[in-house]
């Protein structure tokens, strides 16, 4: 379908200045034929701001607003609670950001890409070889210089057999991230550490967001590759 033609369906239920019920199943049909993405939707919504502006040199311009926003709730449906992605959020000091973090890690089932600046929680480590020994794909990047420090667990994860590689730079490697299974993110200031549970004033985010636990893989797989 064409930009004209699309047109021509929003000139349509302009006619009468509102967009009746069967209007609107039209629109609805249109998009779902046309497999609309958020690209086009926003395009679609462009061009009706587009026929509004036009519309509006003349005495009717109120009610070309009222069929504008007509338009626009079927152009952008609103998002209800249950399509927004499953987020928490935890904090110390306290037991909430270790306890969290290895509940997750042992619900991890297949695939563990941890990129920490810093790993000495033994209670953490733990649970890492915990999910390595269930034969989930475990990988870890951290920093160098951190991994040399007193109580640090990379040089314990190593002799296991676990994949480790640092960043051998004079600057840091400073995420904390971790991606679990390809369908869980999680992030925030918290490192892996007791001194952070213990004292510091830290943060977790966990999120299923599809978006952003794609991006943060993607970065964990660029890092992999450069500090092979």
């Amino acid at each position: 379908m064409s930009d004209d033609q699309f047109d021509a369906i929003l000139r349509h239920t302009l006619e009468d200045f509102r967009v009746s019920r069967g209007e609107k199943r039209i629109l609805q049909s249109t998009l779902q034929e046309l497999h609309a993405d958020e690209q086009d939707l926003a395009l679609y919504r462009h061009r009706a701001f587009e026929i509004a502006r036009n519309e509006l040199m003349s005495p009717e311009a109120k009610a070309v607003l009222d069929w504008l926003e007509d338009v626009n709730k079927v152009l952008k449906p609103t998002q209800t609670k249950s399509d927004l992605p499953e987020s928490q959020a935890y904090f110390t000091p306290g037991d909430d950001c270790p306890r969290h973090l290895i509940r997750m890690l042992g619900e991890t089932r297949q695939k563990l890409d941890i990129c920490v600046f810093t790993i000495t929680d033994n209670r953490v480590s733990d649970a890492i070889v915990d999910a390595y020994d269930r034969k989930v794909q475990v990988r870890i990047i951290s920093d160098d210089d951190k991994a040399q420090d007193v109580g640090s667990d990379v040089e314990r994860f190593k002799r296991l057999g676990i994949p480790v590689r640092s960043d051998a730079a004079q600057s840091h490697m400073h995420h904390k991230f971790a991606v679990m299974d390809n369908k869980k993110l999680l992030t925030g200031s918290y490192n892996w550490t007791r001194s952070a549970s213990e004292y510091n004033e830290e943060n977790i985010l966990v999120t299923h967001d599809p978006r952003l636990v794609e991006r943060f893989a993607r970065v964990f797989e660029q890092l992999w590759k450069k500090f092979g």
